[in-house]
């Protein structure tokens, strides 16, 4: 912890902003505090508050899940991606538990309810989150390193040629042969990652199961083989991982881990039922010879 812990408070609720100023104000009073003092800036909107943020350096965001005149976590999730190692503590003097549980979804690294608020409360809650977010911090550091060691070893599948799969797929990977239709069967996998993102964080209802079904019947048709299908993954994640939060970039190469296989399994069914079918087509080919 530092000896100044510098507080953002984002609220339009003069009541709130005279709770926390007075609870704050009483840090010295409090055992935890542990002598450190606090400063306190307030913003009344979700604006002010990014414009202080791009000015000044702080230690804890406490953010009024109501700053929006409605309950959108939204401008949460907006907050945590623009800055992903600030501790983000939410509050809400309403009692609703699935708002609380879709902000700590969402990033959040606590929360607080006016009604019951006191000194201890608040600077316990404060400490906590910030530990909470280095711990989150030396986490994502080291998922980091493995991310990098995971697109290292997809890097190698793709390049193993190996003469089974030469056989049964053709010599040549789909970005070689068709370039054009890869570039549109990446971006196809691209928009149905953000779709899994989405999904997860606002759940909403996609079908995801079946589109990558249909994304695999193309393939399919392609003679795709199983490299086909770690490329357009590689691909996009380093597409999708540019110039996005640490945070985010894990959530990509998270749901991308489940979408491969599921992509991988529709791929081998299309397969199976397409050799079963020849199979049947042979078999009806030697019991009927033509005359």
């Amino acid at each position: 912890m530092p000896d100044i812990c510098k507080v953002l408070l984002m609220s339009h609720h003069s009541a709130v902003v005279r709770l926390i100023q007075k609870l704050l104000s009483q840090a010295d009073d409090c055992s935890l505090a542990q002598d450190i003092s606090f400063t306190l800036t307030c913003s009344k909107t979700l604006e002010e508050g990014l414009n202080q943020l791009s000015k000044e350096i702080f230690n804890v965001i406490l953010f009024d899940l109501m700053i929006s005149n409605g309950e959108d976590v939204k401008t949460l999730n907006q907050l945590r991606e623009q800055f992903p190692q600030l501790p983000i503590i939410v509050y809400t003097d309403k009692t609703n538990e699935n708002l609380i549980i879709q902000a700590l979804q969402l990033g959040a690294d606590g929360h607080l309810r006016t009604e019951h608020l006191d000194c201890n409360l608040l600077i316990y809650q404060i400490r906590i989150a910030i530990e909470r977010r280095n711990h989150i911090i030396k986490l994502e550091q080291i998922q980091s390193r493995q991310q990098e060691l995971e697109f290292i070893e997809l890097e190698e599948i793709i390049e193993t040629n190996t003469s089974i799969t030469a056989r049964m797929f053709g010599a040549e990977l789909l970005r070689q042969s068709v370039p054009e239709l890869f570039g549109e069967l990446v971006q196809t996998y691209g928009n149905l990652l953000d779709l899994a993102l989405e999904k997860k964080a606002y759940k909403v209802d996609y079908d995801i199961s079946e589109q990558l079904r249909t994304l695999a019947n193309k393939l399919g048709f392609l003679k795709a083989s199983p490299r086909d299908v770690v490329e357009i993954h590689t691909i996009t994640l380093k597409e999708k991982n540019q110039d996005v939060t640490l945070a985010k970039a894990q959530a990509y190469v998270s749901e991308g881990r489940i979408m491969v296989l599921e992509l991988m399994g529709h791929l081998a069914s299309f397969y199976r039922k397409y050799y079963i079918g020849l199979s049947n087509i042979h078999l009806a080919t030697k019991t009927n010879p033509r005359s």
